[in-house]
């Protein structure tokens, strides 16, 4: 599958200048383009240094589509919360030649068409993960369109935490697993990509001893279930004091291909 053409904010770590030229060809084809913002002024309008003598503004009402207030206007602590920080946009007008008028906003909508029209699921986008609560991960896919990952989703083995798995700030590939186009709500998912059982358990070997982490203790049910990757988890017999999230050393007893299952013994 191929990748969507909405990069997350941020996802660049390097910004070069746009030439004049390179602006003026922006303002004719609709290109977006990627700008750091330098400062926000007393009316909440946004200053990107464009490189070539260029200064590049962003007013109030253009920097943001999807989150607004009744006005139409972004709330001033999300202006405030841009500078120094990579956004994207698109080319308004040129005034004056040296001062160029842009559009975070009609980047915005681009991306919400891009959900309502074009999203499918099972594609694999690039994202970056905004906010991690106890349930699961928001994730920015492309035009300040965040997503949601659930806890459940991000891998086969079950961990008590999403930042177990992801760290805010993080860039990831995602999933697409449903899209709510009325709502423009998006379902994301990450264990696709850490492979099949299958897969994993080809990297292990019967009669071999190896690090995995103590994930699900069931001291009734005799059995504790261990992490040996993301996607591949083995029951081992019962131990005390093992606790969750502890990396222990594992002697895999059996692989049970047909039944989807691994035997471990904690050393």
């Amino acid at each position: 599958m191929e990748y969507q053409k909405f990069i997350p904010e941020g996802w660049y770590e390097d910004i070069k200048p746009i030439s004049k030229q390179g602006i003026n060809d922006a303002l004719l084809n609709g290109k977006i383009m990627n700008g750091i913002v330098t400062k926000c002024d007393s009316n909440y309008n946004l200053y990107i240094d464009m490189g070539d003598n260029i200064k590049g503004i962003i007013p109030r009402e253009e920097v943001e589509a999807i989150n607004v207030d009744k006005t139409g206007f972004p709330k001033p602590n999300i202006c405030v919360n841009k500078v120094n920080k990579v956004v994207q946009f698109k080319v308004k007008s040129i005034k004056d030649e040296d001062i160029a008028i842009l559009s975070r906003k009609a980047v915005g909508q681009a991306a919400l068409n891009w959900v309502k029209y074009d999203l499918k699921e099972g594609d694999i986008v690039k994202g970056i993960v905004k906010n991690i609560r106890p349930y699961g991960a928001f994730i920015e896919i492309g035009g300040g369109v965040v997503g949601l990952l659930h806890i459940e989703d991000m891998s086969v083995a079950r961990i008590k935490n999403p930042s177990e798995r992801l760290n805010i700030g993080q860039k990831v590939n995602v999933v697409i697993k449903s899209v709510d186009r009325e709502n423009d709500r998006v379902l994301l998912s990450y264990k696709e990509l850490f492979g099949s059982w299958k897969e994993n358990a080809d990297k292990f070997e019967e009669g071999s001893t190896v690090i995995g982490i103590a994930r699900e203790i069931e001291k009734s049910k005799n059995g504790i279930f261990i992490e040996l990757t993301p996607n591949l988890v083995g029951l081992a017999e019962y131990k005390d004091n093992i606790e969750y999230g502890q990396k222990v050393s594992v002697y895999i007893k059996k692989i049970i291909q047909d039944k989807k299952k691994i035997k471990l013994l904690i050393v």
